[in-house]
């Protein structure tokens, strides 16, 4: 009887042992998702990551949460993800700024293409160039000419110092001799508001951003800053066609997660998030924002990434540009 109670029990712990085993071994996706929008509320990221959850949370699985982490241009948030472990638990959902942040933010704390994994790219957008309806001008000309008889008076209002916004519009004032001061907000849903407001002659964001209020008329396009005109506003002239050659400066979002992933993690979330993409009420309200869509995978995305970090660290040297 002894013997056989001892047997029992040892077979038993054994089972004991393993559990932690059996659940280390457990497949991906095993518990709760965080998706970082590192901005904050009202901004493109975390109306993409809102738009992406339910769709995630039903395709892996398990619940799918957002969480808003703002500060430092969106290295804060970025920051938190490229210390996680490498368990495809965190992801973060990434801004332009990302890529401007190297050369702005020179102790971020981590090397943006060492410790992250770029999963997936969603597309690019150009910025809109706007003026409030209570200004007089409607054209890039005629707003250039206000800004050439007052120097220094006229503003233009962005998502932060040293975005992508403000870098494009420190290569239109060296291109054409305007002198125009900057405001930066602290994201797009503070910009947003303030355009809204007229607090700023000239907002400039993306259609994700600010798009509502050009259709509403509050805010009046005066051009965009891709090379060519996009699909979303092809009756709107670029800078190029506006007199200013030279820019192609379009805004892009995409994924990221920490160095390491398991290919198994990265090729289950890229194919969740295509999936997601591809039902035909979300593709369209991607497309709505103002995104032209062009899914690229890591093979893509990392030396697209790469270019873009080179491209706008050399504009943010030239130019002396500071963080905030």
């Amino acid at each position: 009887m002894t013997h056989l109670t001892r047997r029992l029990l040892l077979a038993a712990g054994g089972s004991v042992l393993a559990a932690p085993a059996l659940r280390a071994q457990r497949a991906w996706p095993n518990d709760t998702i965080r998706i970082i929008a590192p901005f904050p509320p009202g901004g493109s990221t975390d109306a993409l990551a809102r738009l992406l959850q339910p769709h995630l949370t039903r395709s892996l699985g398990v619940s799918v949460v957002v969480e808003n982490r703002a500060g430092a241009s969106g290295s804060l948030g970025t920051a938190a993800v490229a210390r996680s472990a490498p368990d495809g638990n965190t992801w973060v959902l990434v801004f332009d700024t990302h890529a401007v942040n190297p050369a702005l933010i020179p102790n971020m704390g981590f090397d943006t293409e060492r410790d992250l994994t770029p999963l997936l790219l969603f597309g690019t957008a150009p910025m809109v160039l706007t003026a409030h309806r209570t200004r007089p001008y409607r054209t890039f000309a005629a707003m250039a000419e206000a800004a050439r008889a007052k120097p220094d008076t006229l503003t233009y209002g962005t998502i932060g110092n040293g975005s992508l916004a403000h870098l494009t519009m420190a290569l239109v004032g060296k291109a054409t001799g305007l002198q125009l001061v900057h405001v930066p907000y602290r994201g797009g849903g503070p910009l947003a508001l303030a355009a809204l407001a007229g607090e700023v002659d000239l907002p400039i964001a993306t259609r994700p951003a600010i798009g509502v209020h050009v259709d509403s008329g509050a805010l009046v396009p005066l051009a965009q800053t891709g090379a060519t005109r996009s699909p979303s506003m092809p009756d709107l002239p670029t800078l190029a066609e506006s007199g200013v050659p030279g820019i192609d400066a379009r805004a892009f979002w995409g994924f990221l997660g920490p160095a390491g992933l398991p290919a198994s993690i990265k090729q289950r979330m890229e194919a969740a998030i295509r999936e997601a993409l591809a039902i035909p009420e979300v593709r369209a309200r991607v497309i709505a924002l103002g995104i032209d869509l062009e899914p690229q995978g890591e093979a893509g995305f990392a030396p697209f990434l790469s270019t873009q970090i080179a491209t706008w660290g050399r504009v943010v040297r030239e130019n002396n540009i500071r963080p905030d």
